[in-house]
């Protein structure tokens, strides 16, 4: 469905709150491997379930923001509310995803909950779900090595605290990323 030649994934909330899975992504995204998207509402049901964990993070949310939109320019799909009342999900909440996806020209929607998501409602408008890792591990194998120079420079940034290339890999089994993390332990040197 992309229409602008760039495979286009949609980005979930629920991706975007763990600082690891958001910053591989972005990072994949940044290295030009896909194209990513997102919402301002998606922005705000990441940060409010950060803050409610976090009170703290209020004050480094509106960098993170920024950060986020300066690394993957053309991120927001905005004008997508027209499309809400034309998806049915399994919860009317997930609507506003779907509703984004068409309106963004989306090839996937990366989220954690891909039961809220059906394939058979998704194939209508041509997207498709995929989980972080299983989009991650696929963006790995379609240019190995942009993905892996991406997540090398990804982990050099990590430096508070330094983290070795087997630490990241134990943080990924950590972080819902496991198939990807067995995959990057045979080419370990290379992160």
């Amino acid at each position: 469905m992309a229409i602008n030649g760039r495979y286009t994934a949609v980005l979930d909330a629920c991706v975007l709150f763990s600082r690891l899975q958001r910053d591989v992504l972005l990072s994949l995204a940044h290295a030009d491997l896909y194209a990513a998207r997102w919402t301002q509402e998606i922005e705000r049901e990441w940060t409010t379930s950060l803050l409610a964990q976090y009170p703290d993070a209020g004050r480094i949310i509106p960098k993170l923001i920024e950060q986020m939109r300066e690394a993957v320019p053309d991120c927001l799909i905005v004008d997508y509310e027209l499309f809400i009342p034309c998806v049915q999900l399994p919860d009317d909440n997930d609507r506003h995803v779907l509703a984004a996806a068409i309106r963004g020209n989306a090839d996937a929607i990366v989220s954690l909950n891909t039961k809220d998501f059906p394939a058979k409602v998704l194939g209508q408008f041509d997207v498709e779900i995929q989980t972080p890792d299983q989009f991650v591990l696929n963006q790995i194998m379609l240019n190995q090595p942009k993905a892996l120079k991406a997540i090398k420079k990804m982990r050099i940034r990590w430096n508070r605290p330094s983290m070795t290339p087997a630490d990241m890999l134990d943080l990924f089994e950590k972080r819902q990323l496991s198939q990807t993390a067995a995959h990057l332990r045979d080419v370990i040197s290379l992160i």
